[in-house]
């Protein structure tokens, strides 16, 4: 089938790496994806060569860092009103992803109503990832349009989530069996960091939190090696360094990198410190120590949100406390890092996904089932 997918860069490029995730994820499966973006440009170092057209050409191959025949990079105006669509051959499936907003006219000209006897078009909305009661409720709804050009038109919801009542997580065929197969010190030989010895690896990802210095002296990692991702987590780094004054610890700056070498940084890493939605689920599937830097909101929407997490990981008491003094929700002091205790922990929450169906699968048996 032919796919459209449509995704606004808010400011983390998230949106983007979940976009490119599932584009890819489809493309493997012997679909064929257009992936509109507003901002395109993270792509060069998240997928080398997307925006160059090898992933459209029947030559790609996997060694393509990853890319995969199949995908069609397209820039969305989406800041121009009056930019009309592109005339191009009809989709059989439209993303919107995460709500973003798509003028009337384009999901008209991209995605026609059904010829009568021809297979459904179909309109989804994927939604944003969350542990919470309402997306089992509100997974596979629709909801019709009742006004304006595309009334009577009908959308479909479409929610991520981590029970076999939602729509589950990305995860690549395979996956798995190259995790197992994964070498951590020759990984990080080829990379230039530190192979040798017991001291911890810690990936930071995160956005700027407060209690970074305090982290930065927990026993558990006094010689850690904090491998440093660029941007904000860097810039937090740099602030809060000072604290790691008098102990052993040594920090790695790192170049943004591609995804599949984020997947294989936090498989190298004793504790993930992740941020958003695609690096949590990235780290699930890691089975390392994580802890989530959850999106903050103005209104703490976010602490339920947390909380809903917690709850369905089964978080044991200490990492439960921590996520909540890591992401501001209450005021008291870090607790200790118990990395044995919090492995367990993403090792059972891990088990028990790896039960249930990949997103993209159930996604691809609900456009068959709706067609």
């Amino acid at each position: 089938m032919n796919w459209d997918i449509f995704c606004h860069v808010i400011d983390n490029w998230g949106d983007l790496g979940v976009c490119w995730r599932l584009a890819s994820n489809l493309a493997a499966r012997g679909q064929r994806v257009r992936l509109w973006t507003d901002q395109p440009e993270p792509l060069d170092w998240m997928a080398p060569g997307a925006r160059c057209g090898a992933f459209a050409a029947a030559e790609a191959t996997a060694a393509d860092a990853g890319a995969l025949a199949g995908i069609e990079v397209r820039h969305w105006p989406r800041s121009d009103p009056a930019a009309p669509p592109p005339a191009l051959p009809a989709s059989d499936v439209l993303v919107v992803a995460f709500g973003c907003e798509l003028d009337p006219a384009w999901v008209a000209a991209l995605q026609p109503e059904s010829v009568p006897g021809a297979p459904t078009r179909l309109w989804l909305n994927l939604e944003y990832l969350s542990a919470e009661a309402y997306v089992e409720r509100c997974h596979r709804l629709a909801s019709p349009v009742m006004s304006g050009p595309l009334a009577g038109r009908t959308q479909w919801f479409f929610y991520p989530g981590f029970t076999p009542a939602t729509g589950g997580l990305l995860r690549e065929p395979g996956l798995m069996a190259q995790r197992t197969a994964f070498e951590r010190g020759a990984w990080l030989h080829e990379q230039g960091l530190p192979a040798e010895g017991d001291a911890p690896r810690v990936t930071l990802f995160c956005y700027e939190p407060a209690r970074l210095p305090e982290l930065l002296r927990d026993p558990a990692l006094d010689a850690a090696h904090w491998l440093v991702a660029p941007g904000r987590p860097a810039a937090a780094l740099e602030l809060a360094w000072p604290a790691a004054a008098g102990l052993q610890a040594q920090r790695h700056a790192l170049p943004h990198v591609a995804q599949p070498e984020f997947d294989r940084l936090l498989w190298a890493s004793d504790l993930n410190l992740v941020r958003g939605e695609d690096s949590l689920v990235r780290a699930l599937w890691a089975g390392q120590a994580l802890v989530w830097h959850i999106y903050p909101q103005h209104d703490d929407a976010h602490h339920l949100k947390l909380e809903a997490f917690l709850d369905w990981l089964e978080a044991p008491p200490s990492l439960r406390a921590f996520h909540r003094v890591w992401n501001g929700v209450i005021d008291a002091p870090l607790p200790p890092v118990d990395l044995v205790a919090w492995q367990a922990c993403v090792l059972a929450a891990r088990e028990r996904l790896l039960l249930q169906d990949d997103l993209v699968s159930q996604l691809l048996g609900f456009v068959a089932e709706k067609r």
